[in-house]
């Protein structure tokens, strides 16, 4: 049975009664991060060290203003400038953090859109931190014994978010269109920690997750927190995982050194790195990022020998545990592909995520507004031919 997500049920900002002019300002970085801090509920992608991770892009904080001049929101902007041309494309991953759910939603963006536009920006991506539809661990598996749906938007969800539903009404009201493809995954696989003992979690897991952390455990796999050193041990094992998946995520050694260096440096403990050992070789290395109520799960490599010890099981046992005492509500393990095909490159995956009991949310998606509809359109087709 769908049911309707209260709408306490996700962090917000509070709502605001006052319809005093709402104006979009820079602000300082530090102002910014503080802010951020106080609201708890902000997604490390909108934490101004995250733009000096972007090698490439220019990165500002703005805010929004009310009444009194008291802070009501805040973004951070990144930049893609395209060469002799004076004109850029803006971006504001998983954000801005606003109030959302306002039937005058168009108050609170066009300020936005006017200081951008003023800049030169030629289109507007946003990625509003909402959520449409969940679907529970037992549901997707339900569905995967079946065989008789081809992907997730093909099964009744467990809940509807009404916000995100509304808020999609009103983006479409107000002339923006869903993004080409979104930058950030449109699925993510997310595990409620929050009310929960580390019994209750484990309980949670399934039985497969359980014997093979215990055959870690049994066969003398450590976890320990690596440091800074560690990180270019780290990146061997993501490119050996990349050459081995057949992809590549197109970041090299000084961009993990670099997000390492700079999410620490705004708040130390933001980012850490987990390592998993056998018989003093590193098999598997996953980093950990902390904001507000939230935790995530962001990049992990491993070797391509030893599997059978299953040190990546142990490893995400150790950052859950970890997430949960830094009293983490959420532990997010990012994107998984709506496909439900058990024979297709990206259910095992799905798989292995649905074994630690969580859920799956469909977000809203990214949404993006022409300010200037002939270099829009010849961006999305670069694009288009880049990826295609």
């Amino acid at each position: 049975m769908t049911v309707v997500l209260p709408e306490a049920a996700t962090a917000r900002p509070v709502r605001r009664t006052d319809t005093a002019p709402l104006r979009v300002v820079p602000v300082p970085a530090a102002e910014h991060a503080a802010w951020a801090a106080a609201h708890g509920a902000v997604s490390f992608l909108q934490s101004p060290s995250w733009g000096r991770v972007k090698a490439g892009w220019r990165a500002e904080s703005l805010a929004w203003t009310g009444a009194e001049g008291r802070t009501v929101g805040a973004a951070l902007v990144l930049y893609r400038d395209i060469p002799g041309l004076g004109r850029s494309f803006a971006y504001l991953p998983e954000g801005p953090v606003i109030d959302w759910d306002r039937p005058d939603l168009g108050r609170w963006l066009e300020p936005l859109v006017e200081l951008l536009r003023s800049r030169g920006v030629f289109t507007l991506r946003l990625g509003p931190p909402l959520d449409l539809r969940v679907w529970t661990a037992g549901t997707v598996r339900a569905a995967v014994r079946t065989g008789d749906r081809v992907g997730l938007r093909d099964v009744l969800p467990d809940a509807v978010d009404p916000v995100g539903t509304r808020v999609v009404e009103r983006l479409r009201g107000l002339g923006w269109e869903p993004a080409g493809r979104d930058t950030q995954p449109r699925f993510t696989f997310r595990l409620p920690l929050a009310g929960r003992e580390p019994e209750d979690l484990w309980a949670g897991l399934s039985p497969e997750w359980r014997r093979n952390i215990r055959r870690a455990q049994a066969s003398g796999v450590t976890v320990t927190e690596g440091a800074a050193e560690d990180v270019e041990a780290f990146y061997a094992l993501v490119a050996q995982t990349q050459l081995r998946g057949g992809f590549d995520l197109g970041r090299g050694l000084a961009y993990y050194q670099r997000q390492f260096a700079e999410l620490n440096a705004e708040l130390p403990g933001r980012i850490r790195l987990f390592l998993a050992q056998y018989r003093g070789e590193l098999l598997a290395a996953h980093t950990l990022v902390t904001a507000g109520r939230r935790a995530w799960y962001l990049t992990g490599g491993s070797a391509s020998h030893e599997r059978q010890v299953r040190p990546s099981n142990a490893l995400q046992w150790s950052m859950i545990r970890a997430a949960h005492r830094l009293g983490a509500e959420t532990y997010d393990l990012r994107g998984v592909q709506p496909s439900l095909d058990r024979a297709g490159p990206d259910y095992g995956l799905l798989r292995w995520k649905l074994g630690t009991g969580g859920r799956v949310v469909e977000g809203v998606g990214e949404w993006e507004l022409a300010l200037n509809r002939p270099l829009h359109l010849a961006f999305r087709r670069y694009l288009a031919r880049r990826k295609g």
